[in-house]
């Protein structure tokens, strides 16, 4: 199917905070309540139409935990948005949106749309990050906030579109460049491949794959490589 612009999307953010739920609810319209630690990253895609036109969103799932830190880094190039979620039930989670933040803004596009997004709203009860301190913290970084389940559904589809929307607007001012083809024109996909069969990070390498539009790859490793 054909497209005027494709979105490269970046998903941040501590273990377990919902990030590869997030992206499944997004992709497949389901939710998964158990699913397997990300191991380097996961990826799905889907065409959404802004102000007429047919836009792809190229959207990567990484993980949380710090021994992957740097292959994470390596996934902000040439990233249009980032979601970056914390969950609303942990507030050590929230407390490390800041590191998450100068990651980002360290190794991104000056001009990458970021959402800020407190996930699991439907666990009310065990709230430990009120709505207002997201708020205070989009505020003071330049975010957009919103609160979202993975779980429901609830405000999952306007998270992903209104970045799509904020990226789309910067187009149009002139702020993003159409001809950057990692950002607006990529064709291919990659995924980390552990070649070395090592499980460290240093291990891993970039190889391309070529993904047809509505399928999802998810890339896990073990000792012995690609699963």
């Amino acid at each position: 199917m054909a497209y005027a612009y494709l979105f490269k999307y970046i998903i941040i953010g501590d273990t377990g905070v919902g990030k590869s739920c997030l992206l499944l609810q997004f992709t497949d319209k389901r939710f998964q309540p158990v699913h397997d630690l990300t191991i380097g990253v996961e990826f799905g895609a889907r065409m959404i139409t802004i102000d007429g036109k047919q836009i792809k969103l190229q959207i990567w799932d990484t993980a949380g935990q710090e021994s992957f830190r740097s292959i994470t880094r390596s996934y902000y190039r040439g990233a249009a948005g980032a979601l970056l979620v914390y969950d609303i039930t942990r507030r050590d989670t929230f407390n490390h949106l800041t590191t998450w933040l100068e990651d980002a803004r360290q190794h991104s596009n000056s001009n990458m749309v970021i959402m800020l997004i407190g996930n699991k709203s439907d666990l009310e009860s065990r709230r430990e990050v009120k709505k207002e301190e997201g708020e205070a913290f989009a505020r003071e970084h330049g975010l957009i906030f919103m609160e979202t389940s993975a779980k429901t559904a609830s405000n999952v589809e306007e998270a992903f579109i209104n970045t799509a929307k904020e990226i789309y607007e910067k187009i149009q001012e002139g702020v993003f460049d159409i001809n950057n083809e990692v950002t607006f024109s990529t064709l291919n996909t990659f995924c980390l491949l552990n070649v070395q069969n090592s499980p460290s990070p240093e291990g891993w390498t970039v190889k391309y794959l070529s993904v047809p539009f509505g399928y999802r790859i998810v890339c896990h490793c073990d000792k012995n490589g690609l699963k």
